[in-house]
């Protein structure tokens, strides 16, 4: 059982980690190959971030792929994950995403950790984020629930590509992620003052999701059970 819970966790920090390099590490290059285009930096950003959870989601789901505290929270809901799995996970996600930060500020020639100045903040912000953490949990459970669950890769893909443009937020949906995004002073940065009111959102929009997830009929076993 240790053993399981063990590969799970390393599975969720290996994939947090290689996510969040991604998301930073795409946003300094996008900065340096599009210096005077927002918008083009923003679509480089966003493709690359969908296609790594495409790819991260296929190689990892056989173990764990969550990436994301708020949809272990949802499974522990749902009755998907006992607590102290939760918790395990959720741990080595922060961790993960951290590391991730790290190693994508130093690829660049950066400094390994520099604090965000770019503040993000507001009603329309916060709205944002329980927008798309809503959106993504519904995403996350409805393509888990399909005949062919592998196409979850696919749907949380394009999904976060998407919402990176539809939501004002730039569609971070995700504690850990936004906790790693504050170690870096680059296009993906937030600054850690902004980052308690993005979180809370985040949590917000989680539990409207797991309502919704609940409403909607989720399946609540764990997926070995499932399987």
């Amino acid at each position: 059982m240790r053993s399981e819970l063990a590969r799970k966790a390393f599975a969720e920090l290996l994939g947090t980690a290689f996510l969040v390099a991604t998301v930073v590490g795409s946003g300094i290059a996008a900065q340096r190959l599009s210096p005077r285009d927002t918008g083009l930096q923003l679509l480089e950003n966003s493709l690359a971030t969908g296609a790594v959870l495409v790819a991260l989601i296929l190689t990892l789901r056989p173990v764990s792929a969550s990436f994301n505290p708020v949809v272990t929270l949802v499974e522990r809901a749902i009755g998907r994950v006992d607590s102290t799995t939760a918790v395990s996970l959720i741990g080595a996600q922060v961790v993960g995403a951290v590391l991730g930060s790290v190693v994508a500020n130093l690829m660049f020639g950066l400094h390994a950790v520099t604090l965000s100045t770019h503040h993000r903040t507001g009603d329309g912000l916060w709205l944002g984020e329980a927008v798309a953490t809503l959106g993504l949990v519904l995403v996350v459970f409805g393509a888990l629930a399909a005949d062919h669950a592998e196409t979850v890769a696919y749907a949380v893909g394009g999904y976060i590509a998407a919402a990176y443009w539809f939501t004002s937020s730039t569609s971070f949906a995700n504690p850990a992620v936004t906790i790693a995004r504050a170690l870096t002073d680059t296009f993906a940065g937030i600054a850690p003052a902004s980052v308690p009111g993005f979180v809370l959102m985040q949590l917000v929009g989680g539990a409207l999701g797991a309502g919704a997830v609940l409403l909607l009929g989720a399946r609540t076993a764990p997926d070995g059970d499932r399987a």
